[in-house]
């Protein structure tokens, strides 16, 4: 069949072998054979099928296709904790939720039934824990999954444990509250639902740690044959994904590696157990970041949940400066406040590096850098869990380099030394 096509002031027959554009006011799209569109003829919408006729006073108006809505398990021992998430989460129109279970086993059955794209997992639950469900799922039938977590310090082992297995993301168990604080949960939950469900899984590859140890060694080949700039510092900005990324590049580098500042987006009571957690499984030295604190080389600073973190230069020397101010693109700690500290201080003589996370909190800050002559990396979207912010950095020209997980910490190590 042949039919023409409309765009302003052109005519244009269309053949099974032509690319064409179709016009809807302000609007370009280029036509694929899965579009769905409505046929104008003069005041009279007609759907489109391949016997009609269409002339050259026919106008094709492509029809949004319905969006696909996120279905979503959840598993919590709690009546209530299961009522109050299904709830907040069936209040979006994008969210389908399509079964509870009460245990694991329940959950096993409803997987196999209903093939959800994100689940809503509980730590503490009887029969079998949060932890060793995931530990199985993840083996057997990989898939996005939210932990409903008890933000308290002792809480905070487990749930680094479940992001280290592979969970997505976490949130804090609801509360029983109306109004203003239901509504500001129901926005966090509805967004990182929505955001498991575009999560690459297939991203949580990792070393092992004889596989660390090997290339620790193989870098301290680089600092054995080179001398290190002076006040060459690395900052790293990391959110959805970030904990096991920034354990990935931290883990991989030798004691002779230059000073490492990092803003994570975390709550205030997991910082210093993720802090711990990296010392524990690392070469160089890790803190949690203290206000006042100086900058050593081979070591490494994370800024507390719910304090900023920006580095300060006295004389020679860099300093840790904590804050309290308001949050920045919604965080705190914020990439972006990091960042331009590091630029404001470092100059040059920094490298920026952005990981995985949602949003785009650091991307305008690592353009910054990268206009003051600072060396800028982003993190490629295949090995990203979400490439929200290193994307956002990338769409906005900021990255000189756009590397693997795997490639980071070399290259780090690279620009360090000299």
């Amino acid at each position: 069949m042949e039919f023409t096509e409309f765009v302003p002031d052109k005519f244009t027959a269309y053949t099974p072998s032509m690319e064409f554009t179709e016009f809807v006011p302000d609007k370009f799209t280029a036509y694929t054979p899965s579009m769905e569109f409505t046929v104008f003829v003069p005041d009279k919408f007609t759907a489109y099928t391949p016997s009609m006729e269409l002339t050259q006073q026919a106008v094709l108006i492509l029809k949004e296709p319905t969006a696909k809505k996120v279905k979503v398990i959840i598993v919590d021992d709690s009546a209530l904790i299961r009522a109050l998430l299904n709830e907040v989460l069936a209040s979006d129109e994008r969210i389908d939720v399509v079964g509870c279970a009460c245990d694991p086993y329940e959950a096993r059955e409803l997987i196999k039934q209903r093939s959800p794209d994100v689940i809503t997992l509980d730590i503490e639950m009887p029969r079998m824990n949060g932890i060793a469900f995931l530990k199985n799922l993840m083996r057997l039938r990989p898939m996005p999954v939210v932990m409903i977590s008890t933000l308290t310090q002792e809480g905070a082992p487990a749930t680094l444990e479940a992001l280290e297995l592979g969970a997505v993301d976490f949130v804090p168990k609801p509360k029983d509250e109306g109004g203003a604080a239901l509504a500001r949960y129901a926005h966090v939950i509805i967004q990182k639902v929505l955001c498991a469900a575009t999560a690459n899984i297939s991203a949580r590859a990792e070393l092992s740690e004889d596989q660390s140890i090997q290339t620790r060694e193989e870098f301290k080949l680089i600092g054995s044959k080179n001398r290190l700039s002076p006040g060459f510092i690395c900052a790293i900005g990391a959110s959805t994904g970030g904990t096991e990324a920034i354990k990935e590049v931290v883990g991989a580098l030798p004691e002779c590696s230059p000073p490492v500042v990092a803003a994570q987006h975390i709550p205030a009571v997991f910082s210093t157990s993720f802090a711990r957690r990296l010392d524990q499984n690392s070469a160089v030295s890790v803190f949690e970041a203290e206000h006042g604190q100086k900058v050593e080389n081979g070591c490494v600073y994370i800024a507390p949940g719910d304090a900023h973190l920006r580095l300060k230069r006295v004389g020679e020397q860099y300093v840790c400066q904590l804050s309290q101010d308001d949050p920045i693109n919604r965080h705190r700690p914020s990439v972006e406040a990091l960042f331009d500290s590091v630029a404001q201080c470092a100059g040059s003589k920094a490298i920026g590096v952005l990981l995985t996370g949602m949003g785009s909190d650091g991307a305008q800050a690592l353009l910054r850098m990268k206009q003051i002559g600072a060396m800028t990396v982003a993190q490629d979207q295949d090995s990203s869990v979400v490439w929200g912010m290193p994307g956002a950095a990338v769409k906005l020209g900021a990255a000189d380099k756009i590397l693997s997980l795997d490639k980071v910490a070399r290259y780090i190590l690279t620009q360090a030394f000299h």
